[in-house]
């Protein structure tokens, strides 16, 4: 019979059960830049826009969905991608890049504000694509597919917010994390994940907006959104 002193002696190798899990906690340190570039990814995406703004009526409206899910996701890639690979840097250098694309956003939003409060105006718009007034308005969600591409297109691309938001401080972000690639990676899943979201579950709402009153009153924020944005812009 072993004596108190004895057992207290023997080795002691831990069993399977309480060893180290070293892939787990590899896999963990491995995902870590790419959960944070997801979770920057969505606190800069979901804030109000002009962008979301649009993807939610084409989202309401149920036209060109795909399409202009697509445009918002892939160029958010092309900006995040740009960001982490130094275009930033570049970008910075040379301000009279934002000022041109900070005036031409201007006269965009505020030409879309006056085309949103103009759709308000003329008695909104129901689920079938066709206003009140019996027509179809190019610049809005139920026009032609060529005008709600180039609207997202304009949305994204004439937009300054987009470009600090994107290329400047999510770039900056990865290029200070562990893996600046994977923190990108995070990022632009985080971008299509919004986007599919917000364009194909606006649908759930859409008993909401059965009464061109609703699609009105949408209109009008729409409006006022865009038009803040432009003065925002236009300030500076």
């Amino acid at each position: 019979m072993l004596r108190g002193r004895q057992i207290l002696s023997l080795p002691f190798t831990p069993s399977a059960a309480y060893r180290r899990p070293v892939l787990s906690t590899a896999l963990i340190d491995a995902l870590a830049p790419a959960l944070t570039g997801l979770a920057a990814g969505l606190t800069l995406i979901v804030a109000i826009g002009s962008q979301n703004a649009f993807v939610l009526r084409s989202g309401l409206a149920r036209h060109h969905v795909g399409p202009v899910v697509a445009v918002c996701a892939v160029s958010d890639a092309v900006l995040i991608s740009a960001g982490v690979a130094g275009i930033g840097t570049i970008v910075t250098r040379a301000p009279v890049v934002l000022d041109v694309v900070r005036w031409g956003g201007v006269v965009f939003l505020a030409a879309y504000a006056v085309l949103s409060f103009r759709r308000a105006w003329r008695g909104g718009e129901v689920l079938d694509g066709s206003t009140a007034a019996g027509s179809t308005d190019g610049a809005g969600a139920a026009g032609p597919l060529s005008a709600a591409v180039l609207t997202a297109v304009a949305l994204t691309w004439l937009n300054p917010h987009v470009y600090l938001d994107t290329v400047l401080l999510l770039g900056s972000l990865a290029n200070g994390s562990e893996d600046r690639w994977a923190f990108a990676v995070g990022a632009v899943v985080a971008s299509l994940l919004w986007f599919t979201g917000l364009g194909y579950g606006a649908r759930l709402a859409s008993p909401l907006f059965a009464r061109p009153r609703a699609w009105q009153v949408l209109d009008v924020l729409i409006g006022v959104t865009m038009l803040l944005i432009a003065v925002g812009l236009a300030r500076g």
